[in-house]
């Protein structure tokens, strides 16, 4: 399988960087840091549960790039 729909973690993620990005303020800040773990959230499933080896590798990936900006 080439392409799946994408799953709620995702789409939370979506849904709270567009919000982040039309709002200002503390709400901005909130916004943003939901986006992230939700991001977080969906590249360790995919590590975890992902059904083939490049979506594993994808969440490894994005779960080793939050983990380096969190410490920047």
């Amino acid at each position: 399988m080439l392409w799946q729909w994408p799953n709620m973690p995702v789409l939370c993620w979506a849904l709270f960087k567009v919000a982040a990005l039309v709002s200002a303020g503390h709400l901005q800040s909130a916004f943003s840091s939901l986006s992230t773990a939700f991001l977080f959230v969906w590249a360790y499933l995919e590590l975890a549960q992902g059904v083939n080896y490049f979506r594993r590798t994808l969440g490894a990936v994005v779960l080793v790039a939050i983990v380096i900006s969190f410490f920047r």
